[in-house]
């Protein structure tokens, strides 16, 4: 009896053998399977990610290529940038992209991310940016007299009533900003990426309509070239007690304006159309002296050195329109450089000198846009911003492109 129970105990543990080991298979065999399906999610993830990098990488690129494109002046809507299976440093990542549009209706870069199965798509429309976004925007200091009242007009939209416009730094040292009393800003002020508006704005009194913050990236300041295609003249540009007219035909390089008064003020008129001068030294206006814009007419100029105007002296734009693209200076030089700007009434203009120090002072009010190193307006006043320099073109100078609104997908 005792053999055969013995017998049966052992009989019973081969199932529970069996049914054990199964279980242990089914178990490894799940695991397993979850492993396997978990390392096949894996890749296609990272796939997946290497695919959304590599269009990314394309969009920035076909940006970067079209701003140098623009920058050497060599835009043509007939060829845009395209660019087919470009690897992706560093792994096996593709990338292409495509540009399709024009200025008018704004660009659209498409840009495909390929890596192994994965294929990801991202889109960006781009706009044109000028130089002009901001009434005043320095790299430093930024000084208003008591009495300065900033806000906007729009020279092609006398009927537009959207006075608002901004003023800005790039510093984000203490007292960067100094508002004087009675000083009203209709509009905001910016300081410097990563600064405190509490400190880097000096406020004596002030009113700001509009928030002060710190900007949330640097607004890039290009370096402006004089146009290859001005020819040099080998002279200056004097009137020293009478009055020399230029036109469209006597655009080039010259050395110097300078206008001297004897007994009578030199006067430098600009008529006839669009002139473009570019001076490798000074402009000095004696007292009293004067460069006229005429009706219909513009001047831009490119100048390398400082610009002097004694006391009385003016630049006057005749301009019922207040266009402030009528009158345009770019500093060109190498080093620092001063531009002591005077008007016996309104000044209407343009000044983009990052790297220069600008005081002006009207006896009027101001009309147009200002960037500089350091910019003080010396004498209060209105200072209005045209708007209408928002509005650029793709042969304009310092223009870039910027992405407008972003999607993953084609637009």
């Amino acid at each position: 009896m005792k053999k055969l129970l013995q017998s049966k105990r052992q009989g019973s543990a081969v199932p529970l053998a069996v049914v054990s080991i199964i279980i242990l298979l089914a178990m490894g065999v799940g695991l397993l399977s979850l492993g396997f399906n978990s390392r096949i999610l894996s890749i296609r993830n990272s796939s997946d990610i290497t695919a959304r990098c590599a269009a990314d990488t394309g969009l920035t690129i076909a940006l970067f290529e079209m701003n140098e494109i623009l920058k050497a002046k060599l835009w043509n809507n007939g060829t845009l940038p395209t660019a087919t299976d470009v690897s992706l440093p560093y792994c096996d990542a593709v990338y292409s992209y495509k540009v399709t549009g024009d200025h008018l209706g704004g660009y659209v870069i498409t840009s495909v991310g390929k890596s192994g199965q994965a294929q990801r798509t991202v889109s960006a429309t781009t706009v044109l940016k000028g130089l002009f976004d901001d009434a005043i925007l320095t790299k430093a200091d930024l000084i208003l007299k008591s009495g300065t009242y900033i806000d906007a007009y729009n020279s092609l939209d006398p009927l537009d009533t959207d006075t608002y416009a901004d003023i800005a730094t790039q510093s984000i040292l203490d007292s960067s900003v100094t508002l004087n009393s009675g000083v009203v800003v209709n509009g905001d002020v910016r300081v410097g990426r990563g600064g405190n508006p509490d400190t880097v704005i000096k406020d004596l009194g002030a009113d700001i309509s509009g928030a002060t913050y710190a900007s949330p990236v640097t607004q890039p300041l290009p370096e402006i070239t004089v146009p290859t295609t001005l020819s040099d003249k080998g002279t200056d540009i004097s009137a020293k007690g009478d009055t020399v007219t230029i036109t469209p035909a006597d655009n080039g390089t010259y050395t110097e304006i300078s206008l001297k008064s004897t007994g009578a003020p030199g006067i430098l008129e600009i008529s006839g159309g669009d002139v473009v001068l570019h001076l490798t030294g000074v402009i000095d206006l004696g007292n009293s002296c004067e460069i006229v814009i005429k009706t219909g007419s513009s001047l831009t100029i490119y100048t390398d050195g400082d610009i002097q105007c004694d006391n009385g002296s003016t630049i006057n734009v005749e301009n019922p329109s207040k266009a402030a693209d009528t009158l345009k200076i770019y500093a060109t030089g190498e080093g620092e450089q001063f531009f002591d700007l005077k008007a016996k009434t309104e000044w209407v203009g343009v000044v983009y000198a990052p790297n220069a120090d600008v005081d002006l002072y009207a006896g009027g009010d101001i009309y147009g846009a200002v960037v500089s190193n350091n910019f003080e307006l010396k004498s209060g006043g209105n200072f209005h911003y045209d708007k209408a320099l928002k509005k650029v073109d793709i042969d304009d100078e310092g223009i870039r492109l910027v992405v407008d609104r972003w999607s993953e997908g084609k637009l």
